[in-house]
């Protein structure tokens, strides 16, 4: 491990830099000689590389999307030449190249991270061993020694031995207690941060042997924390720790707004916005409108979940837009419709009310007094030259007298009796014997 320390010595002196300009203001908070000085100091280190690889970590992200995005058509290669492995890498490395994707992206912010780490290691051991490193004097040093974190020393390690362990001014079993603490939280939060990559943001259509790999790693990577977390110091088991809570809570805030598509974290976050949308009639901010405009514009090639964004939207009344922005379904607004098609809301087409059995029967309602004016009818349609076309093929003796006039003001109760049509009637067939 020393050798793999020095390797990385070159950057040694940056990082006993920064540990000690956080000291310096740490010191005139705690104390210079306190482990809350040291401890808060290696903590400040971690965040401020942290922030400075937040762009690796985007990048990271997109290059994991990318290669589930992949995962089908890795399978079929791997299927079409799984007799021959050097044809199956040469199609593997044409579809990377094609699709711009680099399977190595999504361990840039380790790699990246592994210098400040190994540096941090090296100026750690170094205080250990009365050592002065960087820009580390030996009035820093004398401090350094006498910080301890709970009773731990900072460069202690669960493996020194009891003399060693003394000399820093602590006992074996609380350097053991507080490292075996730390070693069993760093371990703890590894294991969750891959368990909540692999149970939430994965897309779960996809199953190839690469998910299955992934799925392995979540219980070797712990295991591996454990076995080498013995050999480090604790101001490096302080280092590791908190770049880990780091990681997690980094990821559970992009798992939070940024799931990937065809997750349950996708599933939970159109849940959510459904829910505000439908309440407000109107996206969030700028993540949400980002986020419906992919929708839409995927078309025909959305997934279950979302899908059930757009259908949900709809029977609301709403309607999702290009833009990404959320309007009122009226009749002259665009639909994204479930097939990707866009279409115009018209409103719906209502149906007439059903009358009543008597008053179909009876031809509606007439006003009173209805005989005396269609007796007078009657007669001003004798004398006028000009007849309806509808009476011109009945009889003369057909039409009403004033008497069925009268009759005629109660004749939706006499024909609903006697159950004769108006007009003409068609002759009877005469019946067979």
């Amino acid at each position: 491990m020393d050798t793999i320390a020095s390797l990385f010595s070159f950057i040694t002196t940056p990082v006993s830099w920064v540990i000690v300009q956080f000291h310096s203001l740490y010191g005139a908070i705690f104390g210079p000689d306190t482990g809350w000085a040291w401890g808060l100091s290696i903590v400040s280190l971690v965040v401020l590389i942290r922030i400075c690889l937040i762009p690796l970590f985007v990048k990271q992200i997109k290059a994991t999307r990318a290669m589930q995005t992949l995962q089908p058509e890795m399978k079929k290669i791997q299927e079409r030449y799984k007799n021959d492995k050097q044809r199956q890498s040469e199609e593997m490395m044409k579809l990377y190249k094609e699709t711009g994707t680099n399977p190595l992206s999504s361990c840039l912010p380790i790699l990246a991270q592994s210098p400040f780490f190994f540096a941090l290691y090296h100026v750690l051991n170094s205080i250990a061993s009365n050592d002065t490193i960087g820009v580390i004097n030996e009035r820093l040093l004398e401090s350094a020694q006498k910080a301890h974190i709970f009773g731990a020393p900072l460069a202690a390690k669960f493996t020194d031995s009891s003399s060693k362990v003394e000399a820093l001014g602590s006992s074996i079993t609380d350097v053991r207690i507080v490292t075996a603490i730390m070693i069993v939280l760093m371990s703890l939060s590894q294991f969750y941060t891959q368990r909540q990559l692999m149970t939430k943001n994965v897309d779960t259509t996809v199953k190839t042997p690469f998910m299955q790999q992934q799925k392995m790693l979540m219980y070797v990577f712990p295991v591996i924390f454990a076995v080498f977390g013995i050999n480090f110091p604790v101001g490096v088991l302080v280092y590791w720790l908190t770049t880990n809570l780091w990681t997690m809570g980094q990821q559970m805030y992009v798992i939070h707004n940024n799931p990937t598509p065809g997750s349950k974290a996708q599933a939970a976050y159109l849940e959510r916005l459904h829910k505000y949308v439908t309440h407000h009639s109107k996206a969030r901010g700028r993540r949400d409108r980002t986020m419906i405009k992919a929708i839409v514009a995927k078309g025909r090639d959305r997934n279950e979940y979302e899908r059930k964004f757009i259908n949900g939207l709809t029977k609301a009344g709403l309607a999702a837009q290009a833009d990404g922005s959320v309007v009122k379904s009226e009749s002259a607004v665009a639909v994204a419709t479930e097939d990707g098609a866009t279409t115009t809301a018209t409103p719906k087409r209502q149906q007439p009310k059903r009358q009543p059995k008597s008053k179909r029967q009876s031809g509606g309602a007439k006003p009173a007094g209805g005989g005396e004016k269609s007796s007078s009818a009657a007669e001003g349609d004798k004398s006028s030259s000009t007849t309806s076309l509808s009476k011109d093929d009945e009889p003369q003796d057909a039409k009403p007298s004033g008497s069925a006039g009268k009759a005629k003001s109660g004749g939706g109760r006499s024909r609903a009796q006697s159950g004769q049509r108006k007009g003409p009637q068609r002759p009877k067939s005469p019946t067979k014997k």
